[in-house]
């Protein structure tokens, strides 16, 4: 479905990090088990990781019921002509903007939601899971912000609606949208 079309096929969300195992893994699964019937949902990163972090399914194992689904893939795969044509590409990751994001097909709307790293050096093994459960409680609001937005619940809602707290960036404007 493009942009201001109807409700009736499932919007498409990708979510990007730079590893595709921690961040971007949490908001997929979440989104698709808290609105799958009205999202087509993806991650992906620049440099995928082997797994899902352990950390991360700990997070998600008493809520998700399709953990299965989840796995670290890179960007790469929503490129070609035969990916599936994305409406909205989240990234996650402050540092995907380094990596040169490529330019996904039709043209979907890119925007940013900022969440610290729990993944980054120098944390305690206790730091490190304070930190993924933290971020994870930021992205379940986030994300049940996102879905409750009139532009994804109502068909033909104007194309101006944006996520809370996230930062646009589109060749036609650069704005952030109230919190």
């Amino acid at each position: 479905m493009q942009r201001g079309k109807s409700v009736t096929s499932k919007y498409k969300v990708l979510f990007l990090c730079r590893e595709n195992s921690a961040r971007s893994i949490m908001a997929e699964a979440l989104l698709r088990e808290l609105a799958g019937h009205r999202f087509e949902v993806y991650s992906a990163g620049a440099e995928p990781a082997a797994r899902v972090h352990a950390l991360t399914i700990a997070q998600l194992r008493p809520g998700i019921s399709e953990l299965g689904l989840l796995a670290p893939k890179s960007w790469l795969e929503f490129t070609g002509e035969w990916a599936p044509r994305m409406d909205l590409i989240v990234a996650l990751d402050e540092r995907v903007a380094e990596y040169h994001a490529p330019d996904f097909p039709g043209k979907p709307l890119f925007v940013q939601w900022h969440f610290a790293d729990p993944l980054a050096p120098g944390m305690t093994p206790e730091e490190r899971a304070r930190s993924f459960e933290k971020v994870f409680w930021q992205i379940v609001r986030r994300i049940t912000l996102f879905m409750e937005l009139p532009r994804y619940t109502v068909p033909s809602a104007p194309a101006e609606a944006c996520a809370p707290d996230v930062e646009m960036t589109t060749p036609e404007r650069d704005i952030v949208c109230p919190g």
